[in-house]
């Protein structure tokens, strides 16, 4: 702590930088976190309830009185049965319906891909700019620290140490940073890849059963 206080104006100013960049990107990892994990519950319980043979019609009638509550799977059900039923009466088209459908899926597929992904993008960036940033306070620190040295006769490492140990931590920062910041990035991309192809294939099974029914 007393390097750091001790340190140049300069280096506590990128010091400053990194601490507002470890405290946003926490944040946001705890927030997404639980987004994450929240999507995985819902989703698997949506599954339940789909495969339990409940009827297409209520299931929809349900979600669609909980405006606002549903995410997910549920959101691209609910989409795609809508369009299907309104289709279906405007156009008395069975093939159109189903057509009509999947696109509606699609859409809503995407869109809550886009909400799961959200805030990612800040993650990678502070993975990637922090060890940066933490190397120009180092450098900036050390300059100062040599700098100082021209108004002594004699130079010793005993001068030298405390400016370069100050100028060093923001390096250390720099990596305290970046580390959890593309390690949980990795993790949550993982996980959404995962979410894609869970609620990617519910869409083609979902369409396959409109199909069948339809008969077309």
């Amino acid at each position: 702590m007393e390097l750091v206080m001790n340190a140049s104006l300069p280096v506590k100013g990128v010091m400053l930088l990194l601490v507002m960049a470890v405290v946003a990107s926490w944040w946001i990892i705890f927030a997404k976190w639980m987004s994450l994990k929240q999507a995985s519950i819902s989703a698997k319980k949506f599954e339940e309830t789909f495969w339990s043979g409940v009827d297409l019609h209520r299931l929809y009638e349900k979600l669609s009185k909980e405006k606002g509550k549903s995410s997910g799977m549920e959101q691209i059900f609910e989409a795609g049965f809508r369009e299907f039923l309104r289709t279906r009466k405007m156009s008395q088209s069975d093939a159109k319906a189903t057509e009509s459908a999947d696109r509606s899926m699609r859409i809503a597929l995407n869109r809550e891909i886009d909400v799961l992904e959200s805030h990612l993008p800040f993650l990678a960036t502070i993975g990637s700019i922090s060890p940066y940033i933490g190397l120009f306070g180092t450098v900036i620190g050390i300059m100062i620290s040599f700098h100082a040295l021209s108004n002594v006769t004699q130079a010793t490492i005993a001068l030298v140490a405390p400016g370069i140990s100050e100028a060093l931590i923001a390096t250390a920062m720099g990596l305290f940073a970046a580390i959890p910041a593309v390690v949980f990035y990795n993790k949550f991309n993982a996980k959404v890849e995962r979410l894609y192809n869970q609620y990617d294939i519910f869409k083609e099974e979902f369409s396959s059963i409109l199909h069948r029914q339809t008969g077309s």
